[in-house]
């Protein structure tokens, strides 16, 4: 009994180092990639698991060969599992210093003061780390019908306050390598913003192979000129209006934002999203668990090789020629998908053109991290994105967007 004892802790804590070890390898495969993210945003739960069996190993006076390995491997677990939370404090003030240069030293002193007081009061609410993100109350309207682009019947979900009122408008774009996902996805993100004052569109949208660009952006577009004739049925004030994607829905904001004939936005905000196609092409990530290449080929319908004018189109970096709309572009350094160089590419552009852009990039995390609500890179992601929101979207005279 006791052999079998100390050999189910060995296999605990070889899984749980296996698990771990992706919070600083590059994953190759899919499977692999979402470990990653969880290995990476779920960290305290791993170091737990493996304080438990340290605690365990070392309970015997003379430990076996075996109960060696588990002491080792738990012990070696817990190391790479405090990364993400060793380096948090210093990931965070250098984000407070790029939202500062950007927007300015008191960026949100145009924010009435109701609002920021229910916003978060620190980077990282410890409790989120075990509970995850806790919304807040909201009123939902699923499935809110629309047209799309060449008549296609697509739906939203609205997420709004529940006093009435004329509230700020965010427009959120799902993500799914433009060929998956639905407006149900990162729900918790649009209560809680709904519970803090705004009125969120989480809008669908054509997916490929079956439909190829720009059939996506129709229908963004279609879902924005239904927003501002309807907003205002749903507390929503078309005229405060944001976009925010993740990864294939970013690439779809930004375009939507920054192509000629773009509604009035006053903001935009890209989670790890694509910025050049053909680059990303030509140049995809090694490891590629995602398979750049077949995904760009499904979106666009084939390589840039005679698709140049498309790929460009695309491309949100294309229109980085003139001031844009305020943009705050967040990347995971450690992302096998959408690389962050790709943010650092279009933040440059931006700037050249006198565009107000923010760039943060979490050092830890891989794409999609903020999926997983209450990790530290999501609440990071998100104490950031809050403020840039309420900069952009409650101004008052002495923070205006620029």
């Amino acid at each position: 009994m006791t052999h079998r004892v100390e050999y189910l802790r060995f296999m605990v804590a070889a899984l749980l180092f296996f698990a771990a070890l992706w919070i600083v390898l590059p994953p190759p495969t899919f499977p692999l990639l979402m470990l990653a993210v969880a290995a990476s945003e779920l960290s305290i739960w791993l170091a737990a698991a493996a304080l438990l069996v340290l605690l365990a190993s070392r309970r015997r006076e003379s430990p076996s060969r075996i109960g060696r390995f588990s002491t080792l491997f738990a012990a070696l677990t817990i190391v790479l599992a405090a990364l993400p939370l060793v380096r948090f404090p210093s990931a965070a003030r250098r984000f407070d210093r790029a939202m500062r240069a950007a927007l300015g030293s008191d960026y949100l002193c145009g924010v009435p003061t109701t609002l920021r007081r229910a916003m978060r009061g620190a980077p990282m609410n410890p409790a989120d780390l075990v509970s995850g993100l806790r919304p807040g109350p909201a009123l939902v309207v699923r499935e809110v019908r629309f047209i799309g682009g060449g008549g296609a019947r697509l739906t939203m979900d609205i997420y709004r306050p529940e006093p009435p009122g004329s509230y700020p408008s965010i427009v959120q774009i799902y993500g799914g390598a433009w060929r998956r996902g639905a407006p149900g996805d990162n729900a918790a993100f649009a209560r809680y913003m709904a519970s803090r004052g705004y009125v969120v569109f989480a809008i669908d949208y054509r997916h490929a192979p079956a439909w190829r660009w720009p059939a996506q952006l129709a229908d963004v577009r279609a879902a924005l000129r239904w927003i501002g004739e309807h907003a205002r049925e749903y507390d929503g004030d078309p005229a405060r209006l944001a976009l925010l994607g993740r990864s294939s829905g970013a690439q779809l904001a930004l375009v939507a934002a920054y192509a000629p004939g773009a509604p009035p936005v006053r903001a935009v905000v890209s989670l790890y999203g694509p910025v050049n196609l053909e680059e990303g092409y030509r140049r995809p990530p090694r490891p590629d668990p995602l398979d750049v290449r077949g995904v760009t080929e499904a979106f666009l319908g084939g390589p840039p090789d005679g698709r140049i004018a498309r790929y460009r189109e695309a491309s949100p970096i294309t229109y980085a020629t003139h001031p844009l709309p305020p943009t705050l572009l967040i990347y995971a350094a450690r992302d096998n998908v959408v690389e962050p160089r790709f943010g650092a590419m279009l933040h440059g552009r931006l700037h050249d053109t006198g565009t107000t852009a923010v760039l943060l990039e979490v050092p830890w995390s891989e794409h999609g991290f903020d999926a997983i609500t209450g990790g530290p890179g999501a609440q990071l992601a998100l104490y950031y994105t809050e403020r840039f929101l309420a900069w952009a979207l409650w101004p008052a005279g002495c923070s205006a967007p620029r």
